[in-house]
């Protein structure tokens, strides 16, 4: 089974090791010099060279010259896995298995834009990783391989990420060889249990001490690295905030905003429900009890 990958950000490169640990033939991979859109962007120009793989940079991924570049390739089935930007007719059409896409949630609900910060900004017991049969659709087409998996409360971006990679590496090592023998399914999403994600902005980044304790610290996890960060203003200047705790015990008649304490390991923040330990600044943010944010 003849295999064009295309694939710009950390998980598509594991996913292609992965592929090379399966022996599969990879014939030709498509990828990204850099990226505006991705925190994990990751160019896999260098794997390639490591393996003896022609890859071609495809900032348009449906030019002429891109479907050129992969149809010389006579590929039998396309992976397209951790890829911004939509597909087309022709590329959907180019190889006879049509084109494998992932997606880290449990399809038909959540597709759309960031599906694991929005998981764990609404605080979701769990997700999952899609692997499905791409249309013209966004997140939208038969389904070839689905597995849920837990979001533990101690989960952050950087562990989700990695608890999702490994999920859906395991789920490649079942499917490629299926695929490659012909012998798969495909189960057609119910269009019923839909919903679409948007995309996140700048905004939603931004601590409101309005917020409960605990959506605050949900967004904080959110947006842990490998992603850019939750922030709040501090006399004019933005602050990077990377790691909370809840903290139950609260005056009910703070004021959203008010430096309840300052302990050892951090100061603890009134919100508009309970209380907050800021854990990890960047940079250290010096508080002091009673002050306002």
């Amino acid at each position: 089974m003849r295999i064009v990958f295309i694939g710009a950000v950390e998980f598509s490169r594991r996913a292609l090791e992965r592929l090379f640990e399966l022996r599969a033939n990879v014939v030709g991979v498509c990828t990204l010099a850099s990226s505006g859109v991705n925190a994990d962007h990751c160019d896999l120009r260098s794997t390639c060279s490591a393996h003896g793989v022609d890859w071609l940079h495809a900032p348009n991924i449906n030019s002429d010259e891109c479907l050129q570049w992969i149809a010389a390739r006579r590929p039998d089935v396309i992976f397209c896995f951790g890829w911004s930007r939509l597909l087309r007719r022709p590329l959907l059409q180019l190889a006879p298995l049509g084109v494998v896409g992932f997606h880290p949630a449990e399809l038909p609900a959540n597709r759309g834009r960031h599906p694991l910060i929005w998981a764990l900004v609404l605080g979701l017991p769990h997700t999952a990783a899609t692997f499905f049969f791409m249309d013209e659709g966004a997140d939208s087409g038969d389904i070839l391989s689905q597995r849920r998996f837990a979001i533990e409360p101690a989960d952050d971006a950087g562990t989700l990420y990695e608890k999702m990679t490994q999920c859906a590496l395991e789920q490649m090592s079942e499917f490629v060889p299926q695929l490659a023998a012909g012998r798969f399914s495909r189960m057609p999403q119910d269009a019923s249990g839909a919903n679409s994600w948007r995309k996140r902005g700048r905004a939603d980044g931004q601590v409101d001490w309005r917020m409960s304790s605990r959506s605050i610290h949900n967004l904080v996890r959110a947006l842990a690295k490998p992603y850019v960060g939750a922030h709040f203003l501090h006399k004019g200047n933005e602050v990077k905030l990377w790691k909370t705790e809840l903290v139950m015990d609260t005056p009910v008649n703070a004021e959203p905003g008010k430096v309840l304490a300052v302990t050892s390991r951090g100061p603890v923040l009134a919100c508009g429900e309970r209380g907050l330990l800021l854990l990890r600044t960047e940079p250290e943010c010096v508080l002091a009890a009673g002050e306002y944010l």
